[in-house]
C-alpha cells in the first residue's frame, strides 16, 4: 500500500493587510446611564469607557465585515479572487446557520473555503492561529480573517453589570505566505468550568419553550472576570512572548483585547512593558467589541501613525468560555 501524499514543506506566514469598520452612530455614556441608574463618571472609573459605536439595522454583521474586509484586501494589494479561505470570528451573527463567512465571501466575489469561529472575545486571535497554520502547511496562500460583532443586539440595556460594556464594529486582516516568519506560536487554552462568568442569560431552546423569558442577552460576573483576566492573562501573554523568543523591549506595540482599561493597565504592569511602548486603549471610544477589538485597535494604531509597519506586536484575546489566545505578530 502506497503512503499517503502530504505536504512536506512548511512556509512562513505574516499579516499583509488590515481594515476596519466602525458604525456611524456614536453612543456616549450619557445616553445609557438612566436605564441602569448610573453616571458617566461611574462608568469611566469602572471601565474606562466613554462611548461606543452602535450599528443600525442595515449595518449587519456581514455588512460590517464586508467593509472591513475590502479595506484589508486593498491594504494587502491583492484581489478578493486570490483568497483561499475566509474565517469570521463572531458570536453575534443572528443565524444558527448558515455561517456569516460564506455570505461574506460571496459578497467579495470569492468562492474560497469559508467558515465561522465561535470563541467570543478571543475569536480573532484563534482565527489568526488557524490562518497561520493553513498558510504554513500550504492549504492556503491568502486567508481573510475577520473579527466582527454586533454586541448591542445581545446586550440588556437595563443590566447594570453589562449594559455599558459593549459596542459594535469589525476588523479584518489578510494572512499571506511570506519569505520570513511574521506570526509567532499561539498560546491558547480554555477553562470551561468558569463558563458561567460570561454567558447568555438563557438558551434559544429555553426561549422557544417559554416566550415570556427575557431576551437571551449576554451577562457577566464583572468582578470575577476582572480578577481572572488580571491574574491569569498576563501570564498567558508572557508565555506568548517566550514562545516567540521576544523580549518586552523588542515590542513595537501591545494590542490586548479591549475589555477594561484597568485590566489593560494591570497587564502592562505585570508584563513589565516599557513605559513608552504604544498600548491600545481603544476601549475608551469603542467599548468592548469582543472578537473585533484587537484588529480594530491594530488598524487605528497603524492609520494614525502610533505604530509603524514592520514592528512586533503582542496581541491577546480572552473572554467567554472561558477561552484565550495570544501571539506575537509583525505589523503589516
Amino acid at each position: 500500500m502506497s503512503a499517503l501524499g502530504v505536504p512536506d514543506v512548511l512556509h512562513h506566514a505574516r499579516i499583509t493587510g488590515v481594515g476596519a469598520y466602525r458604525p456611524r452612530r456614536v453612543v456616549p455614556n450619557s445616553e445609557i446611564v438612566a436605564a441602569i441608574d448610573s453616571s458617566d463618571e461611574w462608568i469611566q472609573e469602572r471601565s474606562g469607557i466613554a462611548s461606543r459605536h452602535r450599528a443600525s439595522d442595515d449595518e449587519t454583521v456581514v455588512a460590517m465585515a464586508e467593509h472591513a474586509s475590502r479595506g484589508a484586501v486593498e491594504y494587502a494589494g491583492i484581489d478578493a479572487s486570490q483568497l483561499d479561505a475566509v474565517l469570521v470570528a463572531t458570536v453575534t451573527h443572528p443565524y444558527q446557520t448558515p455561517a456569516a463567512a460564506p455570505e461574506l465571501a460571496a459578497r467579495l466575489g470569492s468562492r474560497a473555503a469559508a467558515f465561522d469561529i465561535s470563541a467570543a472575545c478571543a475569536g480573532y486571535c484563534h482565527a489568526i492561529s488557524v490562518a497561520n497554520d493553513m498558510v504554513r502547511v500550504g492549504t492556503a496562500e491568502h486567508v481573510l480573517v475577520v473579527g466582527v460583532e454586533k454586541m448591542l443586539d445581545f446586550t440588556d440595556p437595563e443590566d447594570r453589570g453589562s449594559a455599558f460594556i459593549f459596542g459594535d464594529g469589525a476588523g479584518a486582516v489578510i494572512v499571506s505566505r511570506s519569505e520570513v516568519p511574521g506570526i509567532g506560536p499561539t498560546v491558547w487554552g480554555s477553562d470551561g468550568e468558569k463558563k458561567s462568568l460570561i454567558t447568555s442569560r438563557s438558551s434559544w431552546m429555553e426561549l422557544a419553550a417559554n416566550r415570556d423569558l427575557a431576551w437571551p442577552a449576554i451577562i457577566m460576573e464583572g468582578p470575577s472576570v476582572f480578577r481572572w483576566a488580571v491574574w491569569s492573562m498576563a501570564t498567558e501573554a508572557q508565555r506568548a512572548l517566550d514562545a516567540a523568543g521576544v523580549r518586552p523591549d523588542e515590542l513595537a506595540a501591545f494590542i490586548p483585547h479591549q475589555a477594561n482599561v484597568r485590566i489593560i493597565d494591570q497587564m502592562v504592569k505585570a508584563l513589565g512593558l516599557p513605559k513608552d511602548l504604544p498600548v491600545a486603549r481603544d476601549i475608551v471610544t469603542t467599548a468592548n467589541t469582543s472578537a473585533a477589538s484587537v484588529p480594530l485597535a491594530m488598524e487605528r494604531m497603524l492609520r494614525e501613525g502610533e505604530v509603524a509597519p514592520g514592528g512586533l506586536a503582542l496581541q491577546i484575546g480572552f473572554g467567554a468560555g472561558l477561552v484565550w489566545a495570544a501571539q506575537v505578530v509583525t505589523l503589516p
